[in-house]
């Protein structure tokens, strides 16, 4: 039977600086920035927005694959990620048809377990199910091309 509905907001707060450079804050942590490299018109100050994206999808990650994990009873000694975004930017410079976000997403997934390679496939495909930024990805019709590996 479906839960009845829980919703939760999630909030930032961003405030410009100057040329392509924004702080935000989140609720009580430090406040970051995220500015731009200077081919697109920043100082190269902090991270991209768009850096900040592929970011979220390992910490997500970092989230679900422990709690899947602890439901299926799978054991796992450390779990590595490197997440990389492709993007044209000849969409961010305004030219029609071409998207302005991720053309596809390569993450890769270490794993460190004793567990076998179905087990990592059943982890994978759970955690891909119920992952927020993966799906936002997903369902934004951007290619995550995820691979994970046994280490």
């Amino acid at each position: 039977m479906a839960q009845a509905s829980t919703l939760v907001k999630v909030s930032a707060k961003g405030k410009w600086e100057s040329g392509v450079k924004t702080n935000i804050s989140i609720r009580n942590f430090p406040t970051f920035s995220m500015d731009e490299p200077a081919e697109l018109g920043g100082v190269d100050a902090a991270p991209t927005p768009l850096e900040y994206v592929v970011a979220s999808l390992c910490g997500c990650n970092g989230v679900m694959i422990p709690l899947v994990a602890k439901e299926l009873g799978f054991t796992f000694s450390g779990i590595e990620f490197e997440a990389t975004g492709i993007i044209d930017t000849r969409g961010l410079m305004g030219e029609e048809g071409v998207r302005t976000h991720f053309q596809k997403v390569r993450f890769q997934v270490n794993i460190q377990t004793e567990e076998s390679e179905e087990r990592i496939e059943q982890l994978k495909n759970e955690v891909e199910r119920r992952c927020p930024v993966f799906n936002l990805l997903h369902d934004a019709g951007v290619e995550v091309d995820t691979k994970w590996s046994k280490k």
